[in-house]
């Protein structure tokens, strides 16, 4: 007979150590330290993206000052910067917060299942040392939005024919040697942007990268480092500068993304003339960045200091505008009749969204269909008691969304620590008009259409702007979507829906 693993307890239970994982635990712990809280990554290491992704120049495409948390000061000068930074600021947060404690690598959580008699999650949890169960009362997903196991990438013909080898970015082999290689990216996203200057004018560089794309992309430079930034700090200190700055970019973030929503020709005209300005006289701009949707219906690209734009004026890269015929043996022959030699293709093809990491949910033995799920808030999932999610902005930085749900979530467990209730369910209207949790034009975004939660209207939209979050999560904490239980008989009664915080 097999034996059950032993079942430990938590309180709250945070699932990854990435961004937003590292981010909730010190707010979390901040909130209840008498509370039992465990962090369970899956992986080897702490940082999520950061860590996963191997390829030359991986960096954020959001500046720090806003990437980085409220209440940590990013200090590098670098306001765009490569994971190694990035990594290293999640791990000085780990040390000066006391979080390291919590955590628990190789710790995959395979499935959870709730007992309303019990108003308990059991997690089996895969580890090197075999399986294991824990027992929650909460569990809080930061476990990004995109599969960690396998990228996107669709059928090429032909591509068994190729002699040379084939990478896609988030597999990307660590010390891979490209020196001197014929490159091919396929794709015109923020990877291909980042990857392609990285690759050249260095020790060991490619020969050259020819970027293939069959839709051009926004792209626009960016200053590496923020000049307004570094001012502040040194006026007004570290501290204060870093909070004034994040102040001042959150909201020149936001009016610009809504003047180049309201003007987008206007906006078109002004990016055109940017890159035009940025490459040699005659490019030819209008088709290699001239792209079919206005400006925010797919995000845009930031390359720092312009070195995207650099690497094609030296002839170092190139672009072509074609579509894909089949990979042959020694490259990619187009429809247009043109053939791209290559020593290395490398599919920037994009990402295979997944919520909640992957995880099997059950509600008394019934399987949880994601699809069939609503966002209430951008923090909890209709249907599915006691557990938060951590899903971040499009337009903006991601981490911002952390701060302020993380807020959330503490306010809404001590209600009901207070009230005496163990279980907090959403109820949404099954009448309400639905659409994706993720609503982008973006080819990631469209394939996860039938495998990812839904947004409806009111607070169960999903906000893509910090301000407009801010005042819906810190905002009146109860409403009738938000159903209270309790297996025992102590609960007060829940009277107080008009409760605010201030």
């Amino acid at each position: 007979m097999k034996t059950l693993p032993q079942t430990e307890e938590f309180d709250i239970v945070i699932v990854g150590a990435g961004i937003s994982g590292i981010g909730a635990a010190k707010y979390i712990t901040e909130a209840f330290p008498g509370k039992r809280v465990v962090i369970l990554e899956g992986r080897a290491n702490i940082g999520g993206t950061w860590d996963l992704f191997k390829y030359p120049g991986i960096r954020s495409d959001n500046g720090l000052h806003t990437f980085g948390y409220e209440f940590k000061a990013w200090t590098d000068p670098d306001a765009i910067a490569e994971a190694p930074k990035i990594l290293h600021y999640l791990q000085e947060t780990l040390d000066e917060f006391d979080l390291n404690r919590l955590l628990r690598f190789e710790h995959s959580v395979r499935r959870a299942s709730w007992s309303s008699e019990d108003a308990r999650w059991t997690l089996d949890v895969s580890t090197p040392d075999g399986d294991r169960r824990i027992a929650t009362n909460w569990i809080f997903a930061g476990t990004g939005y995109y599969r960690y196991d396998e990228g996107y990438t669709p059928h090429f013909e032909g591509r068994e024919d190729f002699k040379g080898d084939i990478v896609h970015p988030q597999h990307w082999p660590e010390d891979y040697d490209y020196a001197g290689k014929k490159v091919v990216v396929v794709g015109s996203g923020a990877t291909a942007v980042t990857l392609i200057p990285s690759m050249l004018n260095h020790e060991g560089a490619a020969a050259h990268v020819t970027m293939l794309q069959r839709t051009p992309t926004y792209v626009v430079p960016w200053p590496k480092v923020d000049s307004f930034a570094q001012l502040l700090s040194r006026v007004f200190g570290e501290q204060r500068g870093y909070a004034m700055t994040r102040f001042f970019n959150i909201w020149s973030d936001l009016a610009q993304v809504k003047l180049m929503r309201a003007f987008p020709k206007l906006t078109r005209t002004i990016i055109r003339r940017v890159n035009a300005t940025s490459l040699p006289e005659g490019y030819d701009v209008d088709t290699h960045f001239n792209p079919p949707y206005d400006p925010w219906d797919q995000r845009l690209c930031l390359c720092p200091d312009g070195d995207f734009f650099e690497a094609l004026s030296t002839g170092a890269a190139s672009i072509t505008t074609d579509r894909i015929e089949r990979f042959t043996e020694s490259g990619i022959a187009l429809e247009s009749g043109e053939h791209l030699d290559a020593d290395l293709i490398v599919t920037a093809t994009g990402l295979n969204m997944r919520l909640l990491g992957g995880i099997d949910f059950d509600v008394d033995g019934a399987p949880i269909h994601l699809p069939d799920t609503v966002a209430y808030r951008g923090a909890l999932l209709s249907g599915v008691p006691n557990v938060a999610i951590s899903i971040g902005y499009t337009t903006s930085a991601w981490t911002l969304k952390v701060g302020i749900l993380a807020r959330y979530f503490c306010d809404l467990v001590k209600h009901m620590d207070a009230f005496g209730y163990d279980s907090v369910r959403v109820e949404a209207d099954p009448a309400m008009e639905r659409r994706p949790i993720v609503d982008l034009s973006s080819g990631y975004a469209q394939r996860a259409r039938d495998v990812i939660p839904k947004q409806g209207t009111g607070l169960f939209q999903m906000s893509m702007s910090y301000q407009q979050d801010a005042k819906i999560l810190r905002g009146p904490l109860l409403d009738d979507a938000l159903v209270f239980g309790s297996t025992t008989d102590d609960a007060a009664p829940s009277t107080e829906k008009e409760a605010v915080r201030v």
